[in-house]
């Protein structure tokens, strides 16, 4: 985390306007990994509904790259629209934004957002034309599963800038485009069905992904205040703040019993069959100290650090789980 810290440090001296140091920037690479996780976790999930002969490894790649795309999209619609309605300003406590910094003009970045959506187009059309190749999916249901998951993802990332992020519906937009859209569409484009587990999941990931906005927002409350930005933490305020941001994280991991719940049980031994929210207790000590440093910082820059020991904690989460589903069917 901190040689890509630092080579983003590097990026940012001296960035000519609109040149390739100001695109990447603008990405935000940082952002990528917790796009992935919900992706990667609806291919795990379905990998080991249908097994290794039925799952196909090409579109699940490119089930990825779509998520990329689309992050990488929502990131720039982000930068545009705070950059036009001048929230991105001198009191800004977060990472530098490229409109901001005067790194990539506005019309550039116009450019960008139709580009990042044509490419997210094509790879979402290579995923059909895979699917309609090798598998028995119908061209109605994929269309649909691929239609859902693309156009919810950019829809939610243009309304959440433009409108519900003023509204203190942030908290509920991350809950449904990077929880239940990305799980449930991936595992049913993977699958051709859905499951109450796979809903559940997509809940638990949703859940623990907001944990990340929670803490930006926490960051920025006292400008956000400032902007009439309502953000749900500017209407919490800082104490009850505090006690959402636990709360998020022991409901992510109940919501993981309840997908084990709804498992098969193995062999009639209960302890396999919640094995996978088990390993995810691991995650849990590491919320704790993420949570206590929450109390202790309370201000200022010093609050960006904990975005990057959430993201860590959001990985242990993920791939905790995973691991548990994968020992749980082996064994």
């Amino acid at each position: 985390m901190s040689e890509t810290q630092d080579l983003l440090s590097r990026l940012e001296t001296n960035v000519k306007v609109n040149s390739l140091n100001a695109w990447i920037l603008a990405a935000r690479p940082k952002t990528l990994t917790g796009a992935s996780v919900p992706i990667m976790i609806g291919i795990a999930f379905a990998f080991i509904d249908i097994g290794w002969i039925h799952f196909q490894v090409v579109p699940a790649i490119l089930c990825i790259f779509f998520a990329f795309i689309m992050q990488i999209d929502a990131n720039f619609v982000n930068d545009y629209f705070d950059f036009r309605k001048g929230n991105d300003n001198e009191k800004r406590l977060g990472p530098k934004r490229a409109c901001a910094q005067g790194w990539i003009t506005a019309r550039a970045m116009q450019w960008g957002i139709g580009v990042t959506l044509l490419l997210a187009a094509l790879v979402g059309l290579g995923i059909l034309a895979v699917f309609l190749t090798v598998s028995q999916h119908s061209l109605l249901s994929l269309t649909l599963g691929l239609g859902l998951v693309g156009l919810s993802c950019g829809a939610g990332a243009f309304l959440y800038t433009t409108h519900l992020s003023r509204l203190a519906l942030g908290d509920v937009m991350v809950l449904i485009f990077f929880g239940l859209v990305p799980v449930g569409g991936t595992y049913f484009l993977l699958t051709d069905h859905l499951t109450v587990a796979a809903v559940l999941l997509g809940v638990a990931i949703g859940l623990v992904v907001d944990l990340l906005l929670v803490v930006n927002n926490f960051r920025d409350r006292e400008n956000d205040a400032r902007v009439q930005k309502r953000t749900l933490v500017v209407l919490l305020g800082e104490s009850k703040t505090n006690g959402f941001y636990m709360l998020l994280g022991v409901a992510a991991m109940l919501a993981l019993f309840g997908v084990c719940a709804t498992l098969p049980a193995t062999e009639d031994i209960l302890l396999m069959q919640f094995l996978p929210a088990l390993e995810a207790l691991i995650f849990f000590p590491l919320h704790w100290r993420t949570w206590k440093a929450l109390q202790r910082i309370r201000h200022g820059r010093a609050l960006n650090a904990l975005l990057g020991e959430t993201s860590r904690n959001i990985l242990v989460f993920a791939f905790a789980f995973c691991l548990g589903l994968l020992l749980q069917n082996i064994w």
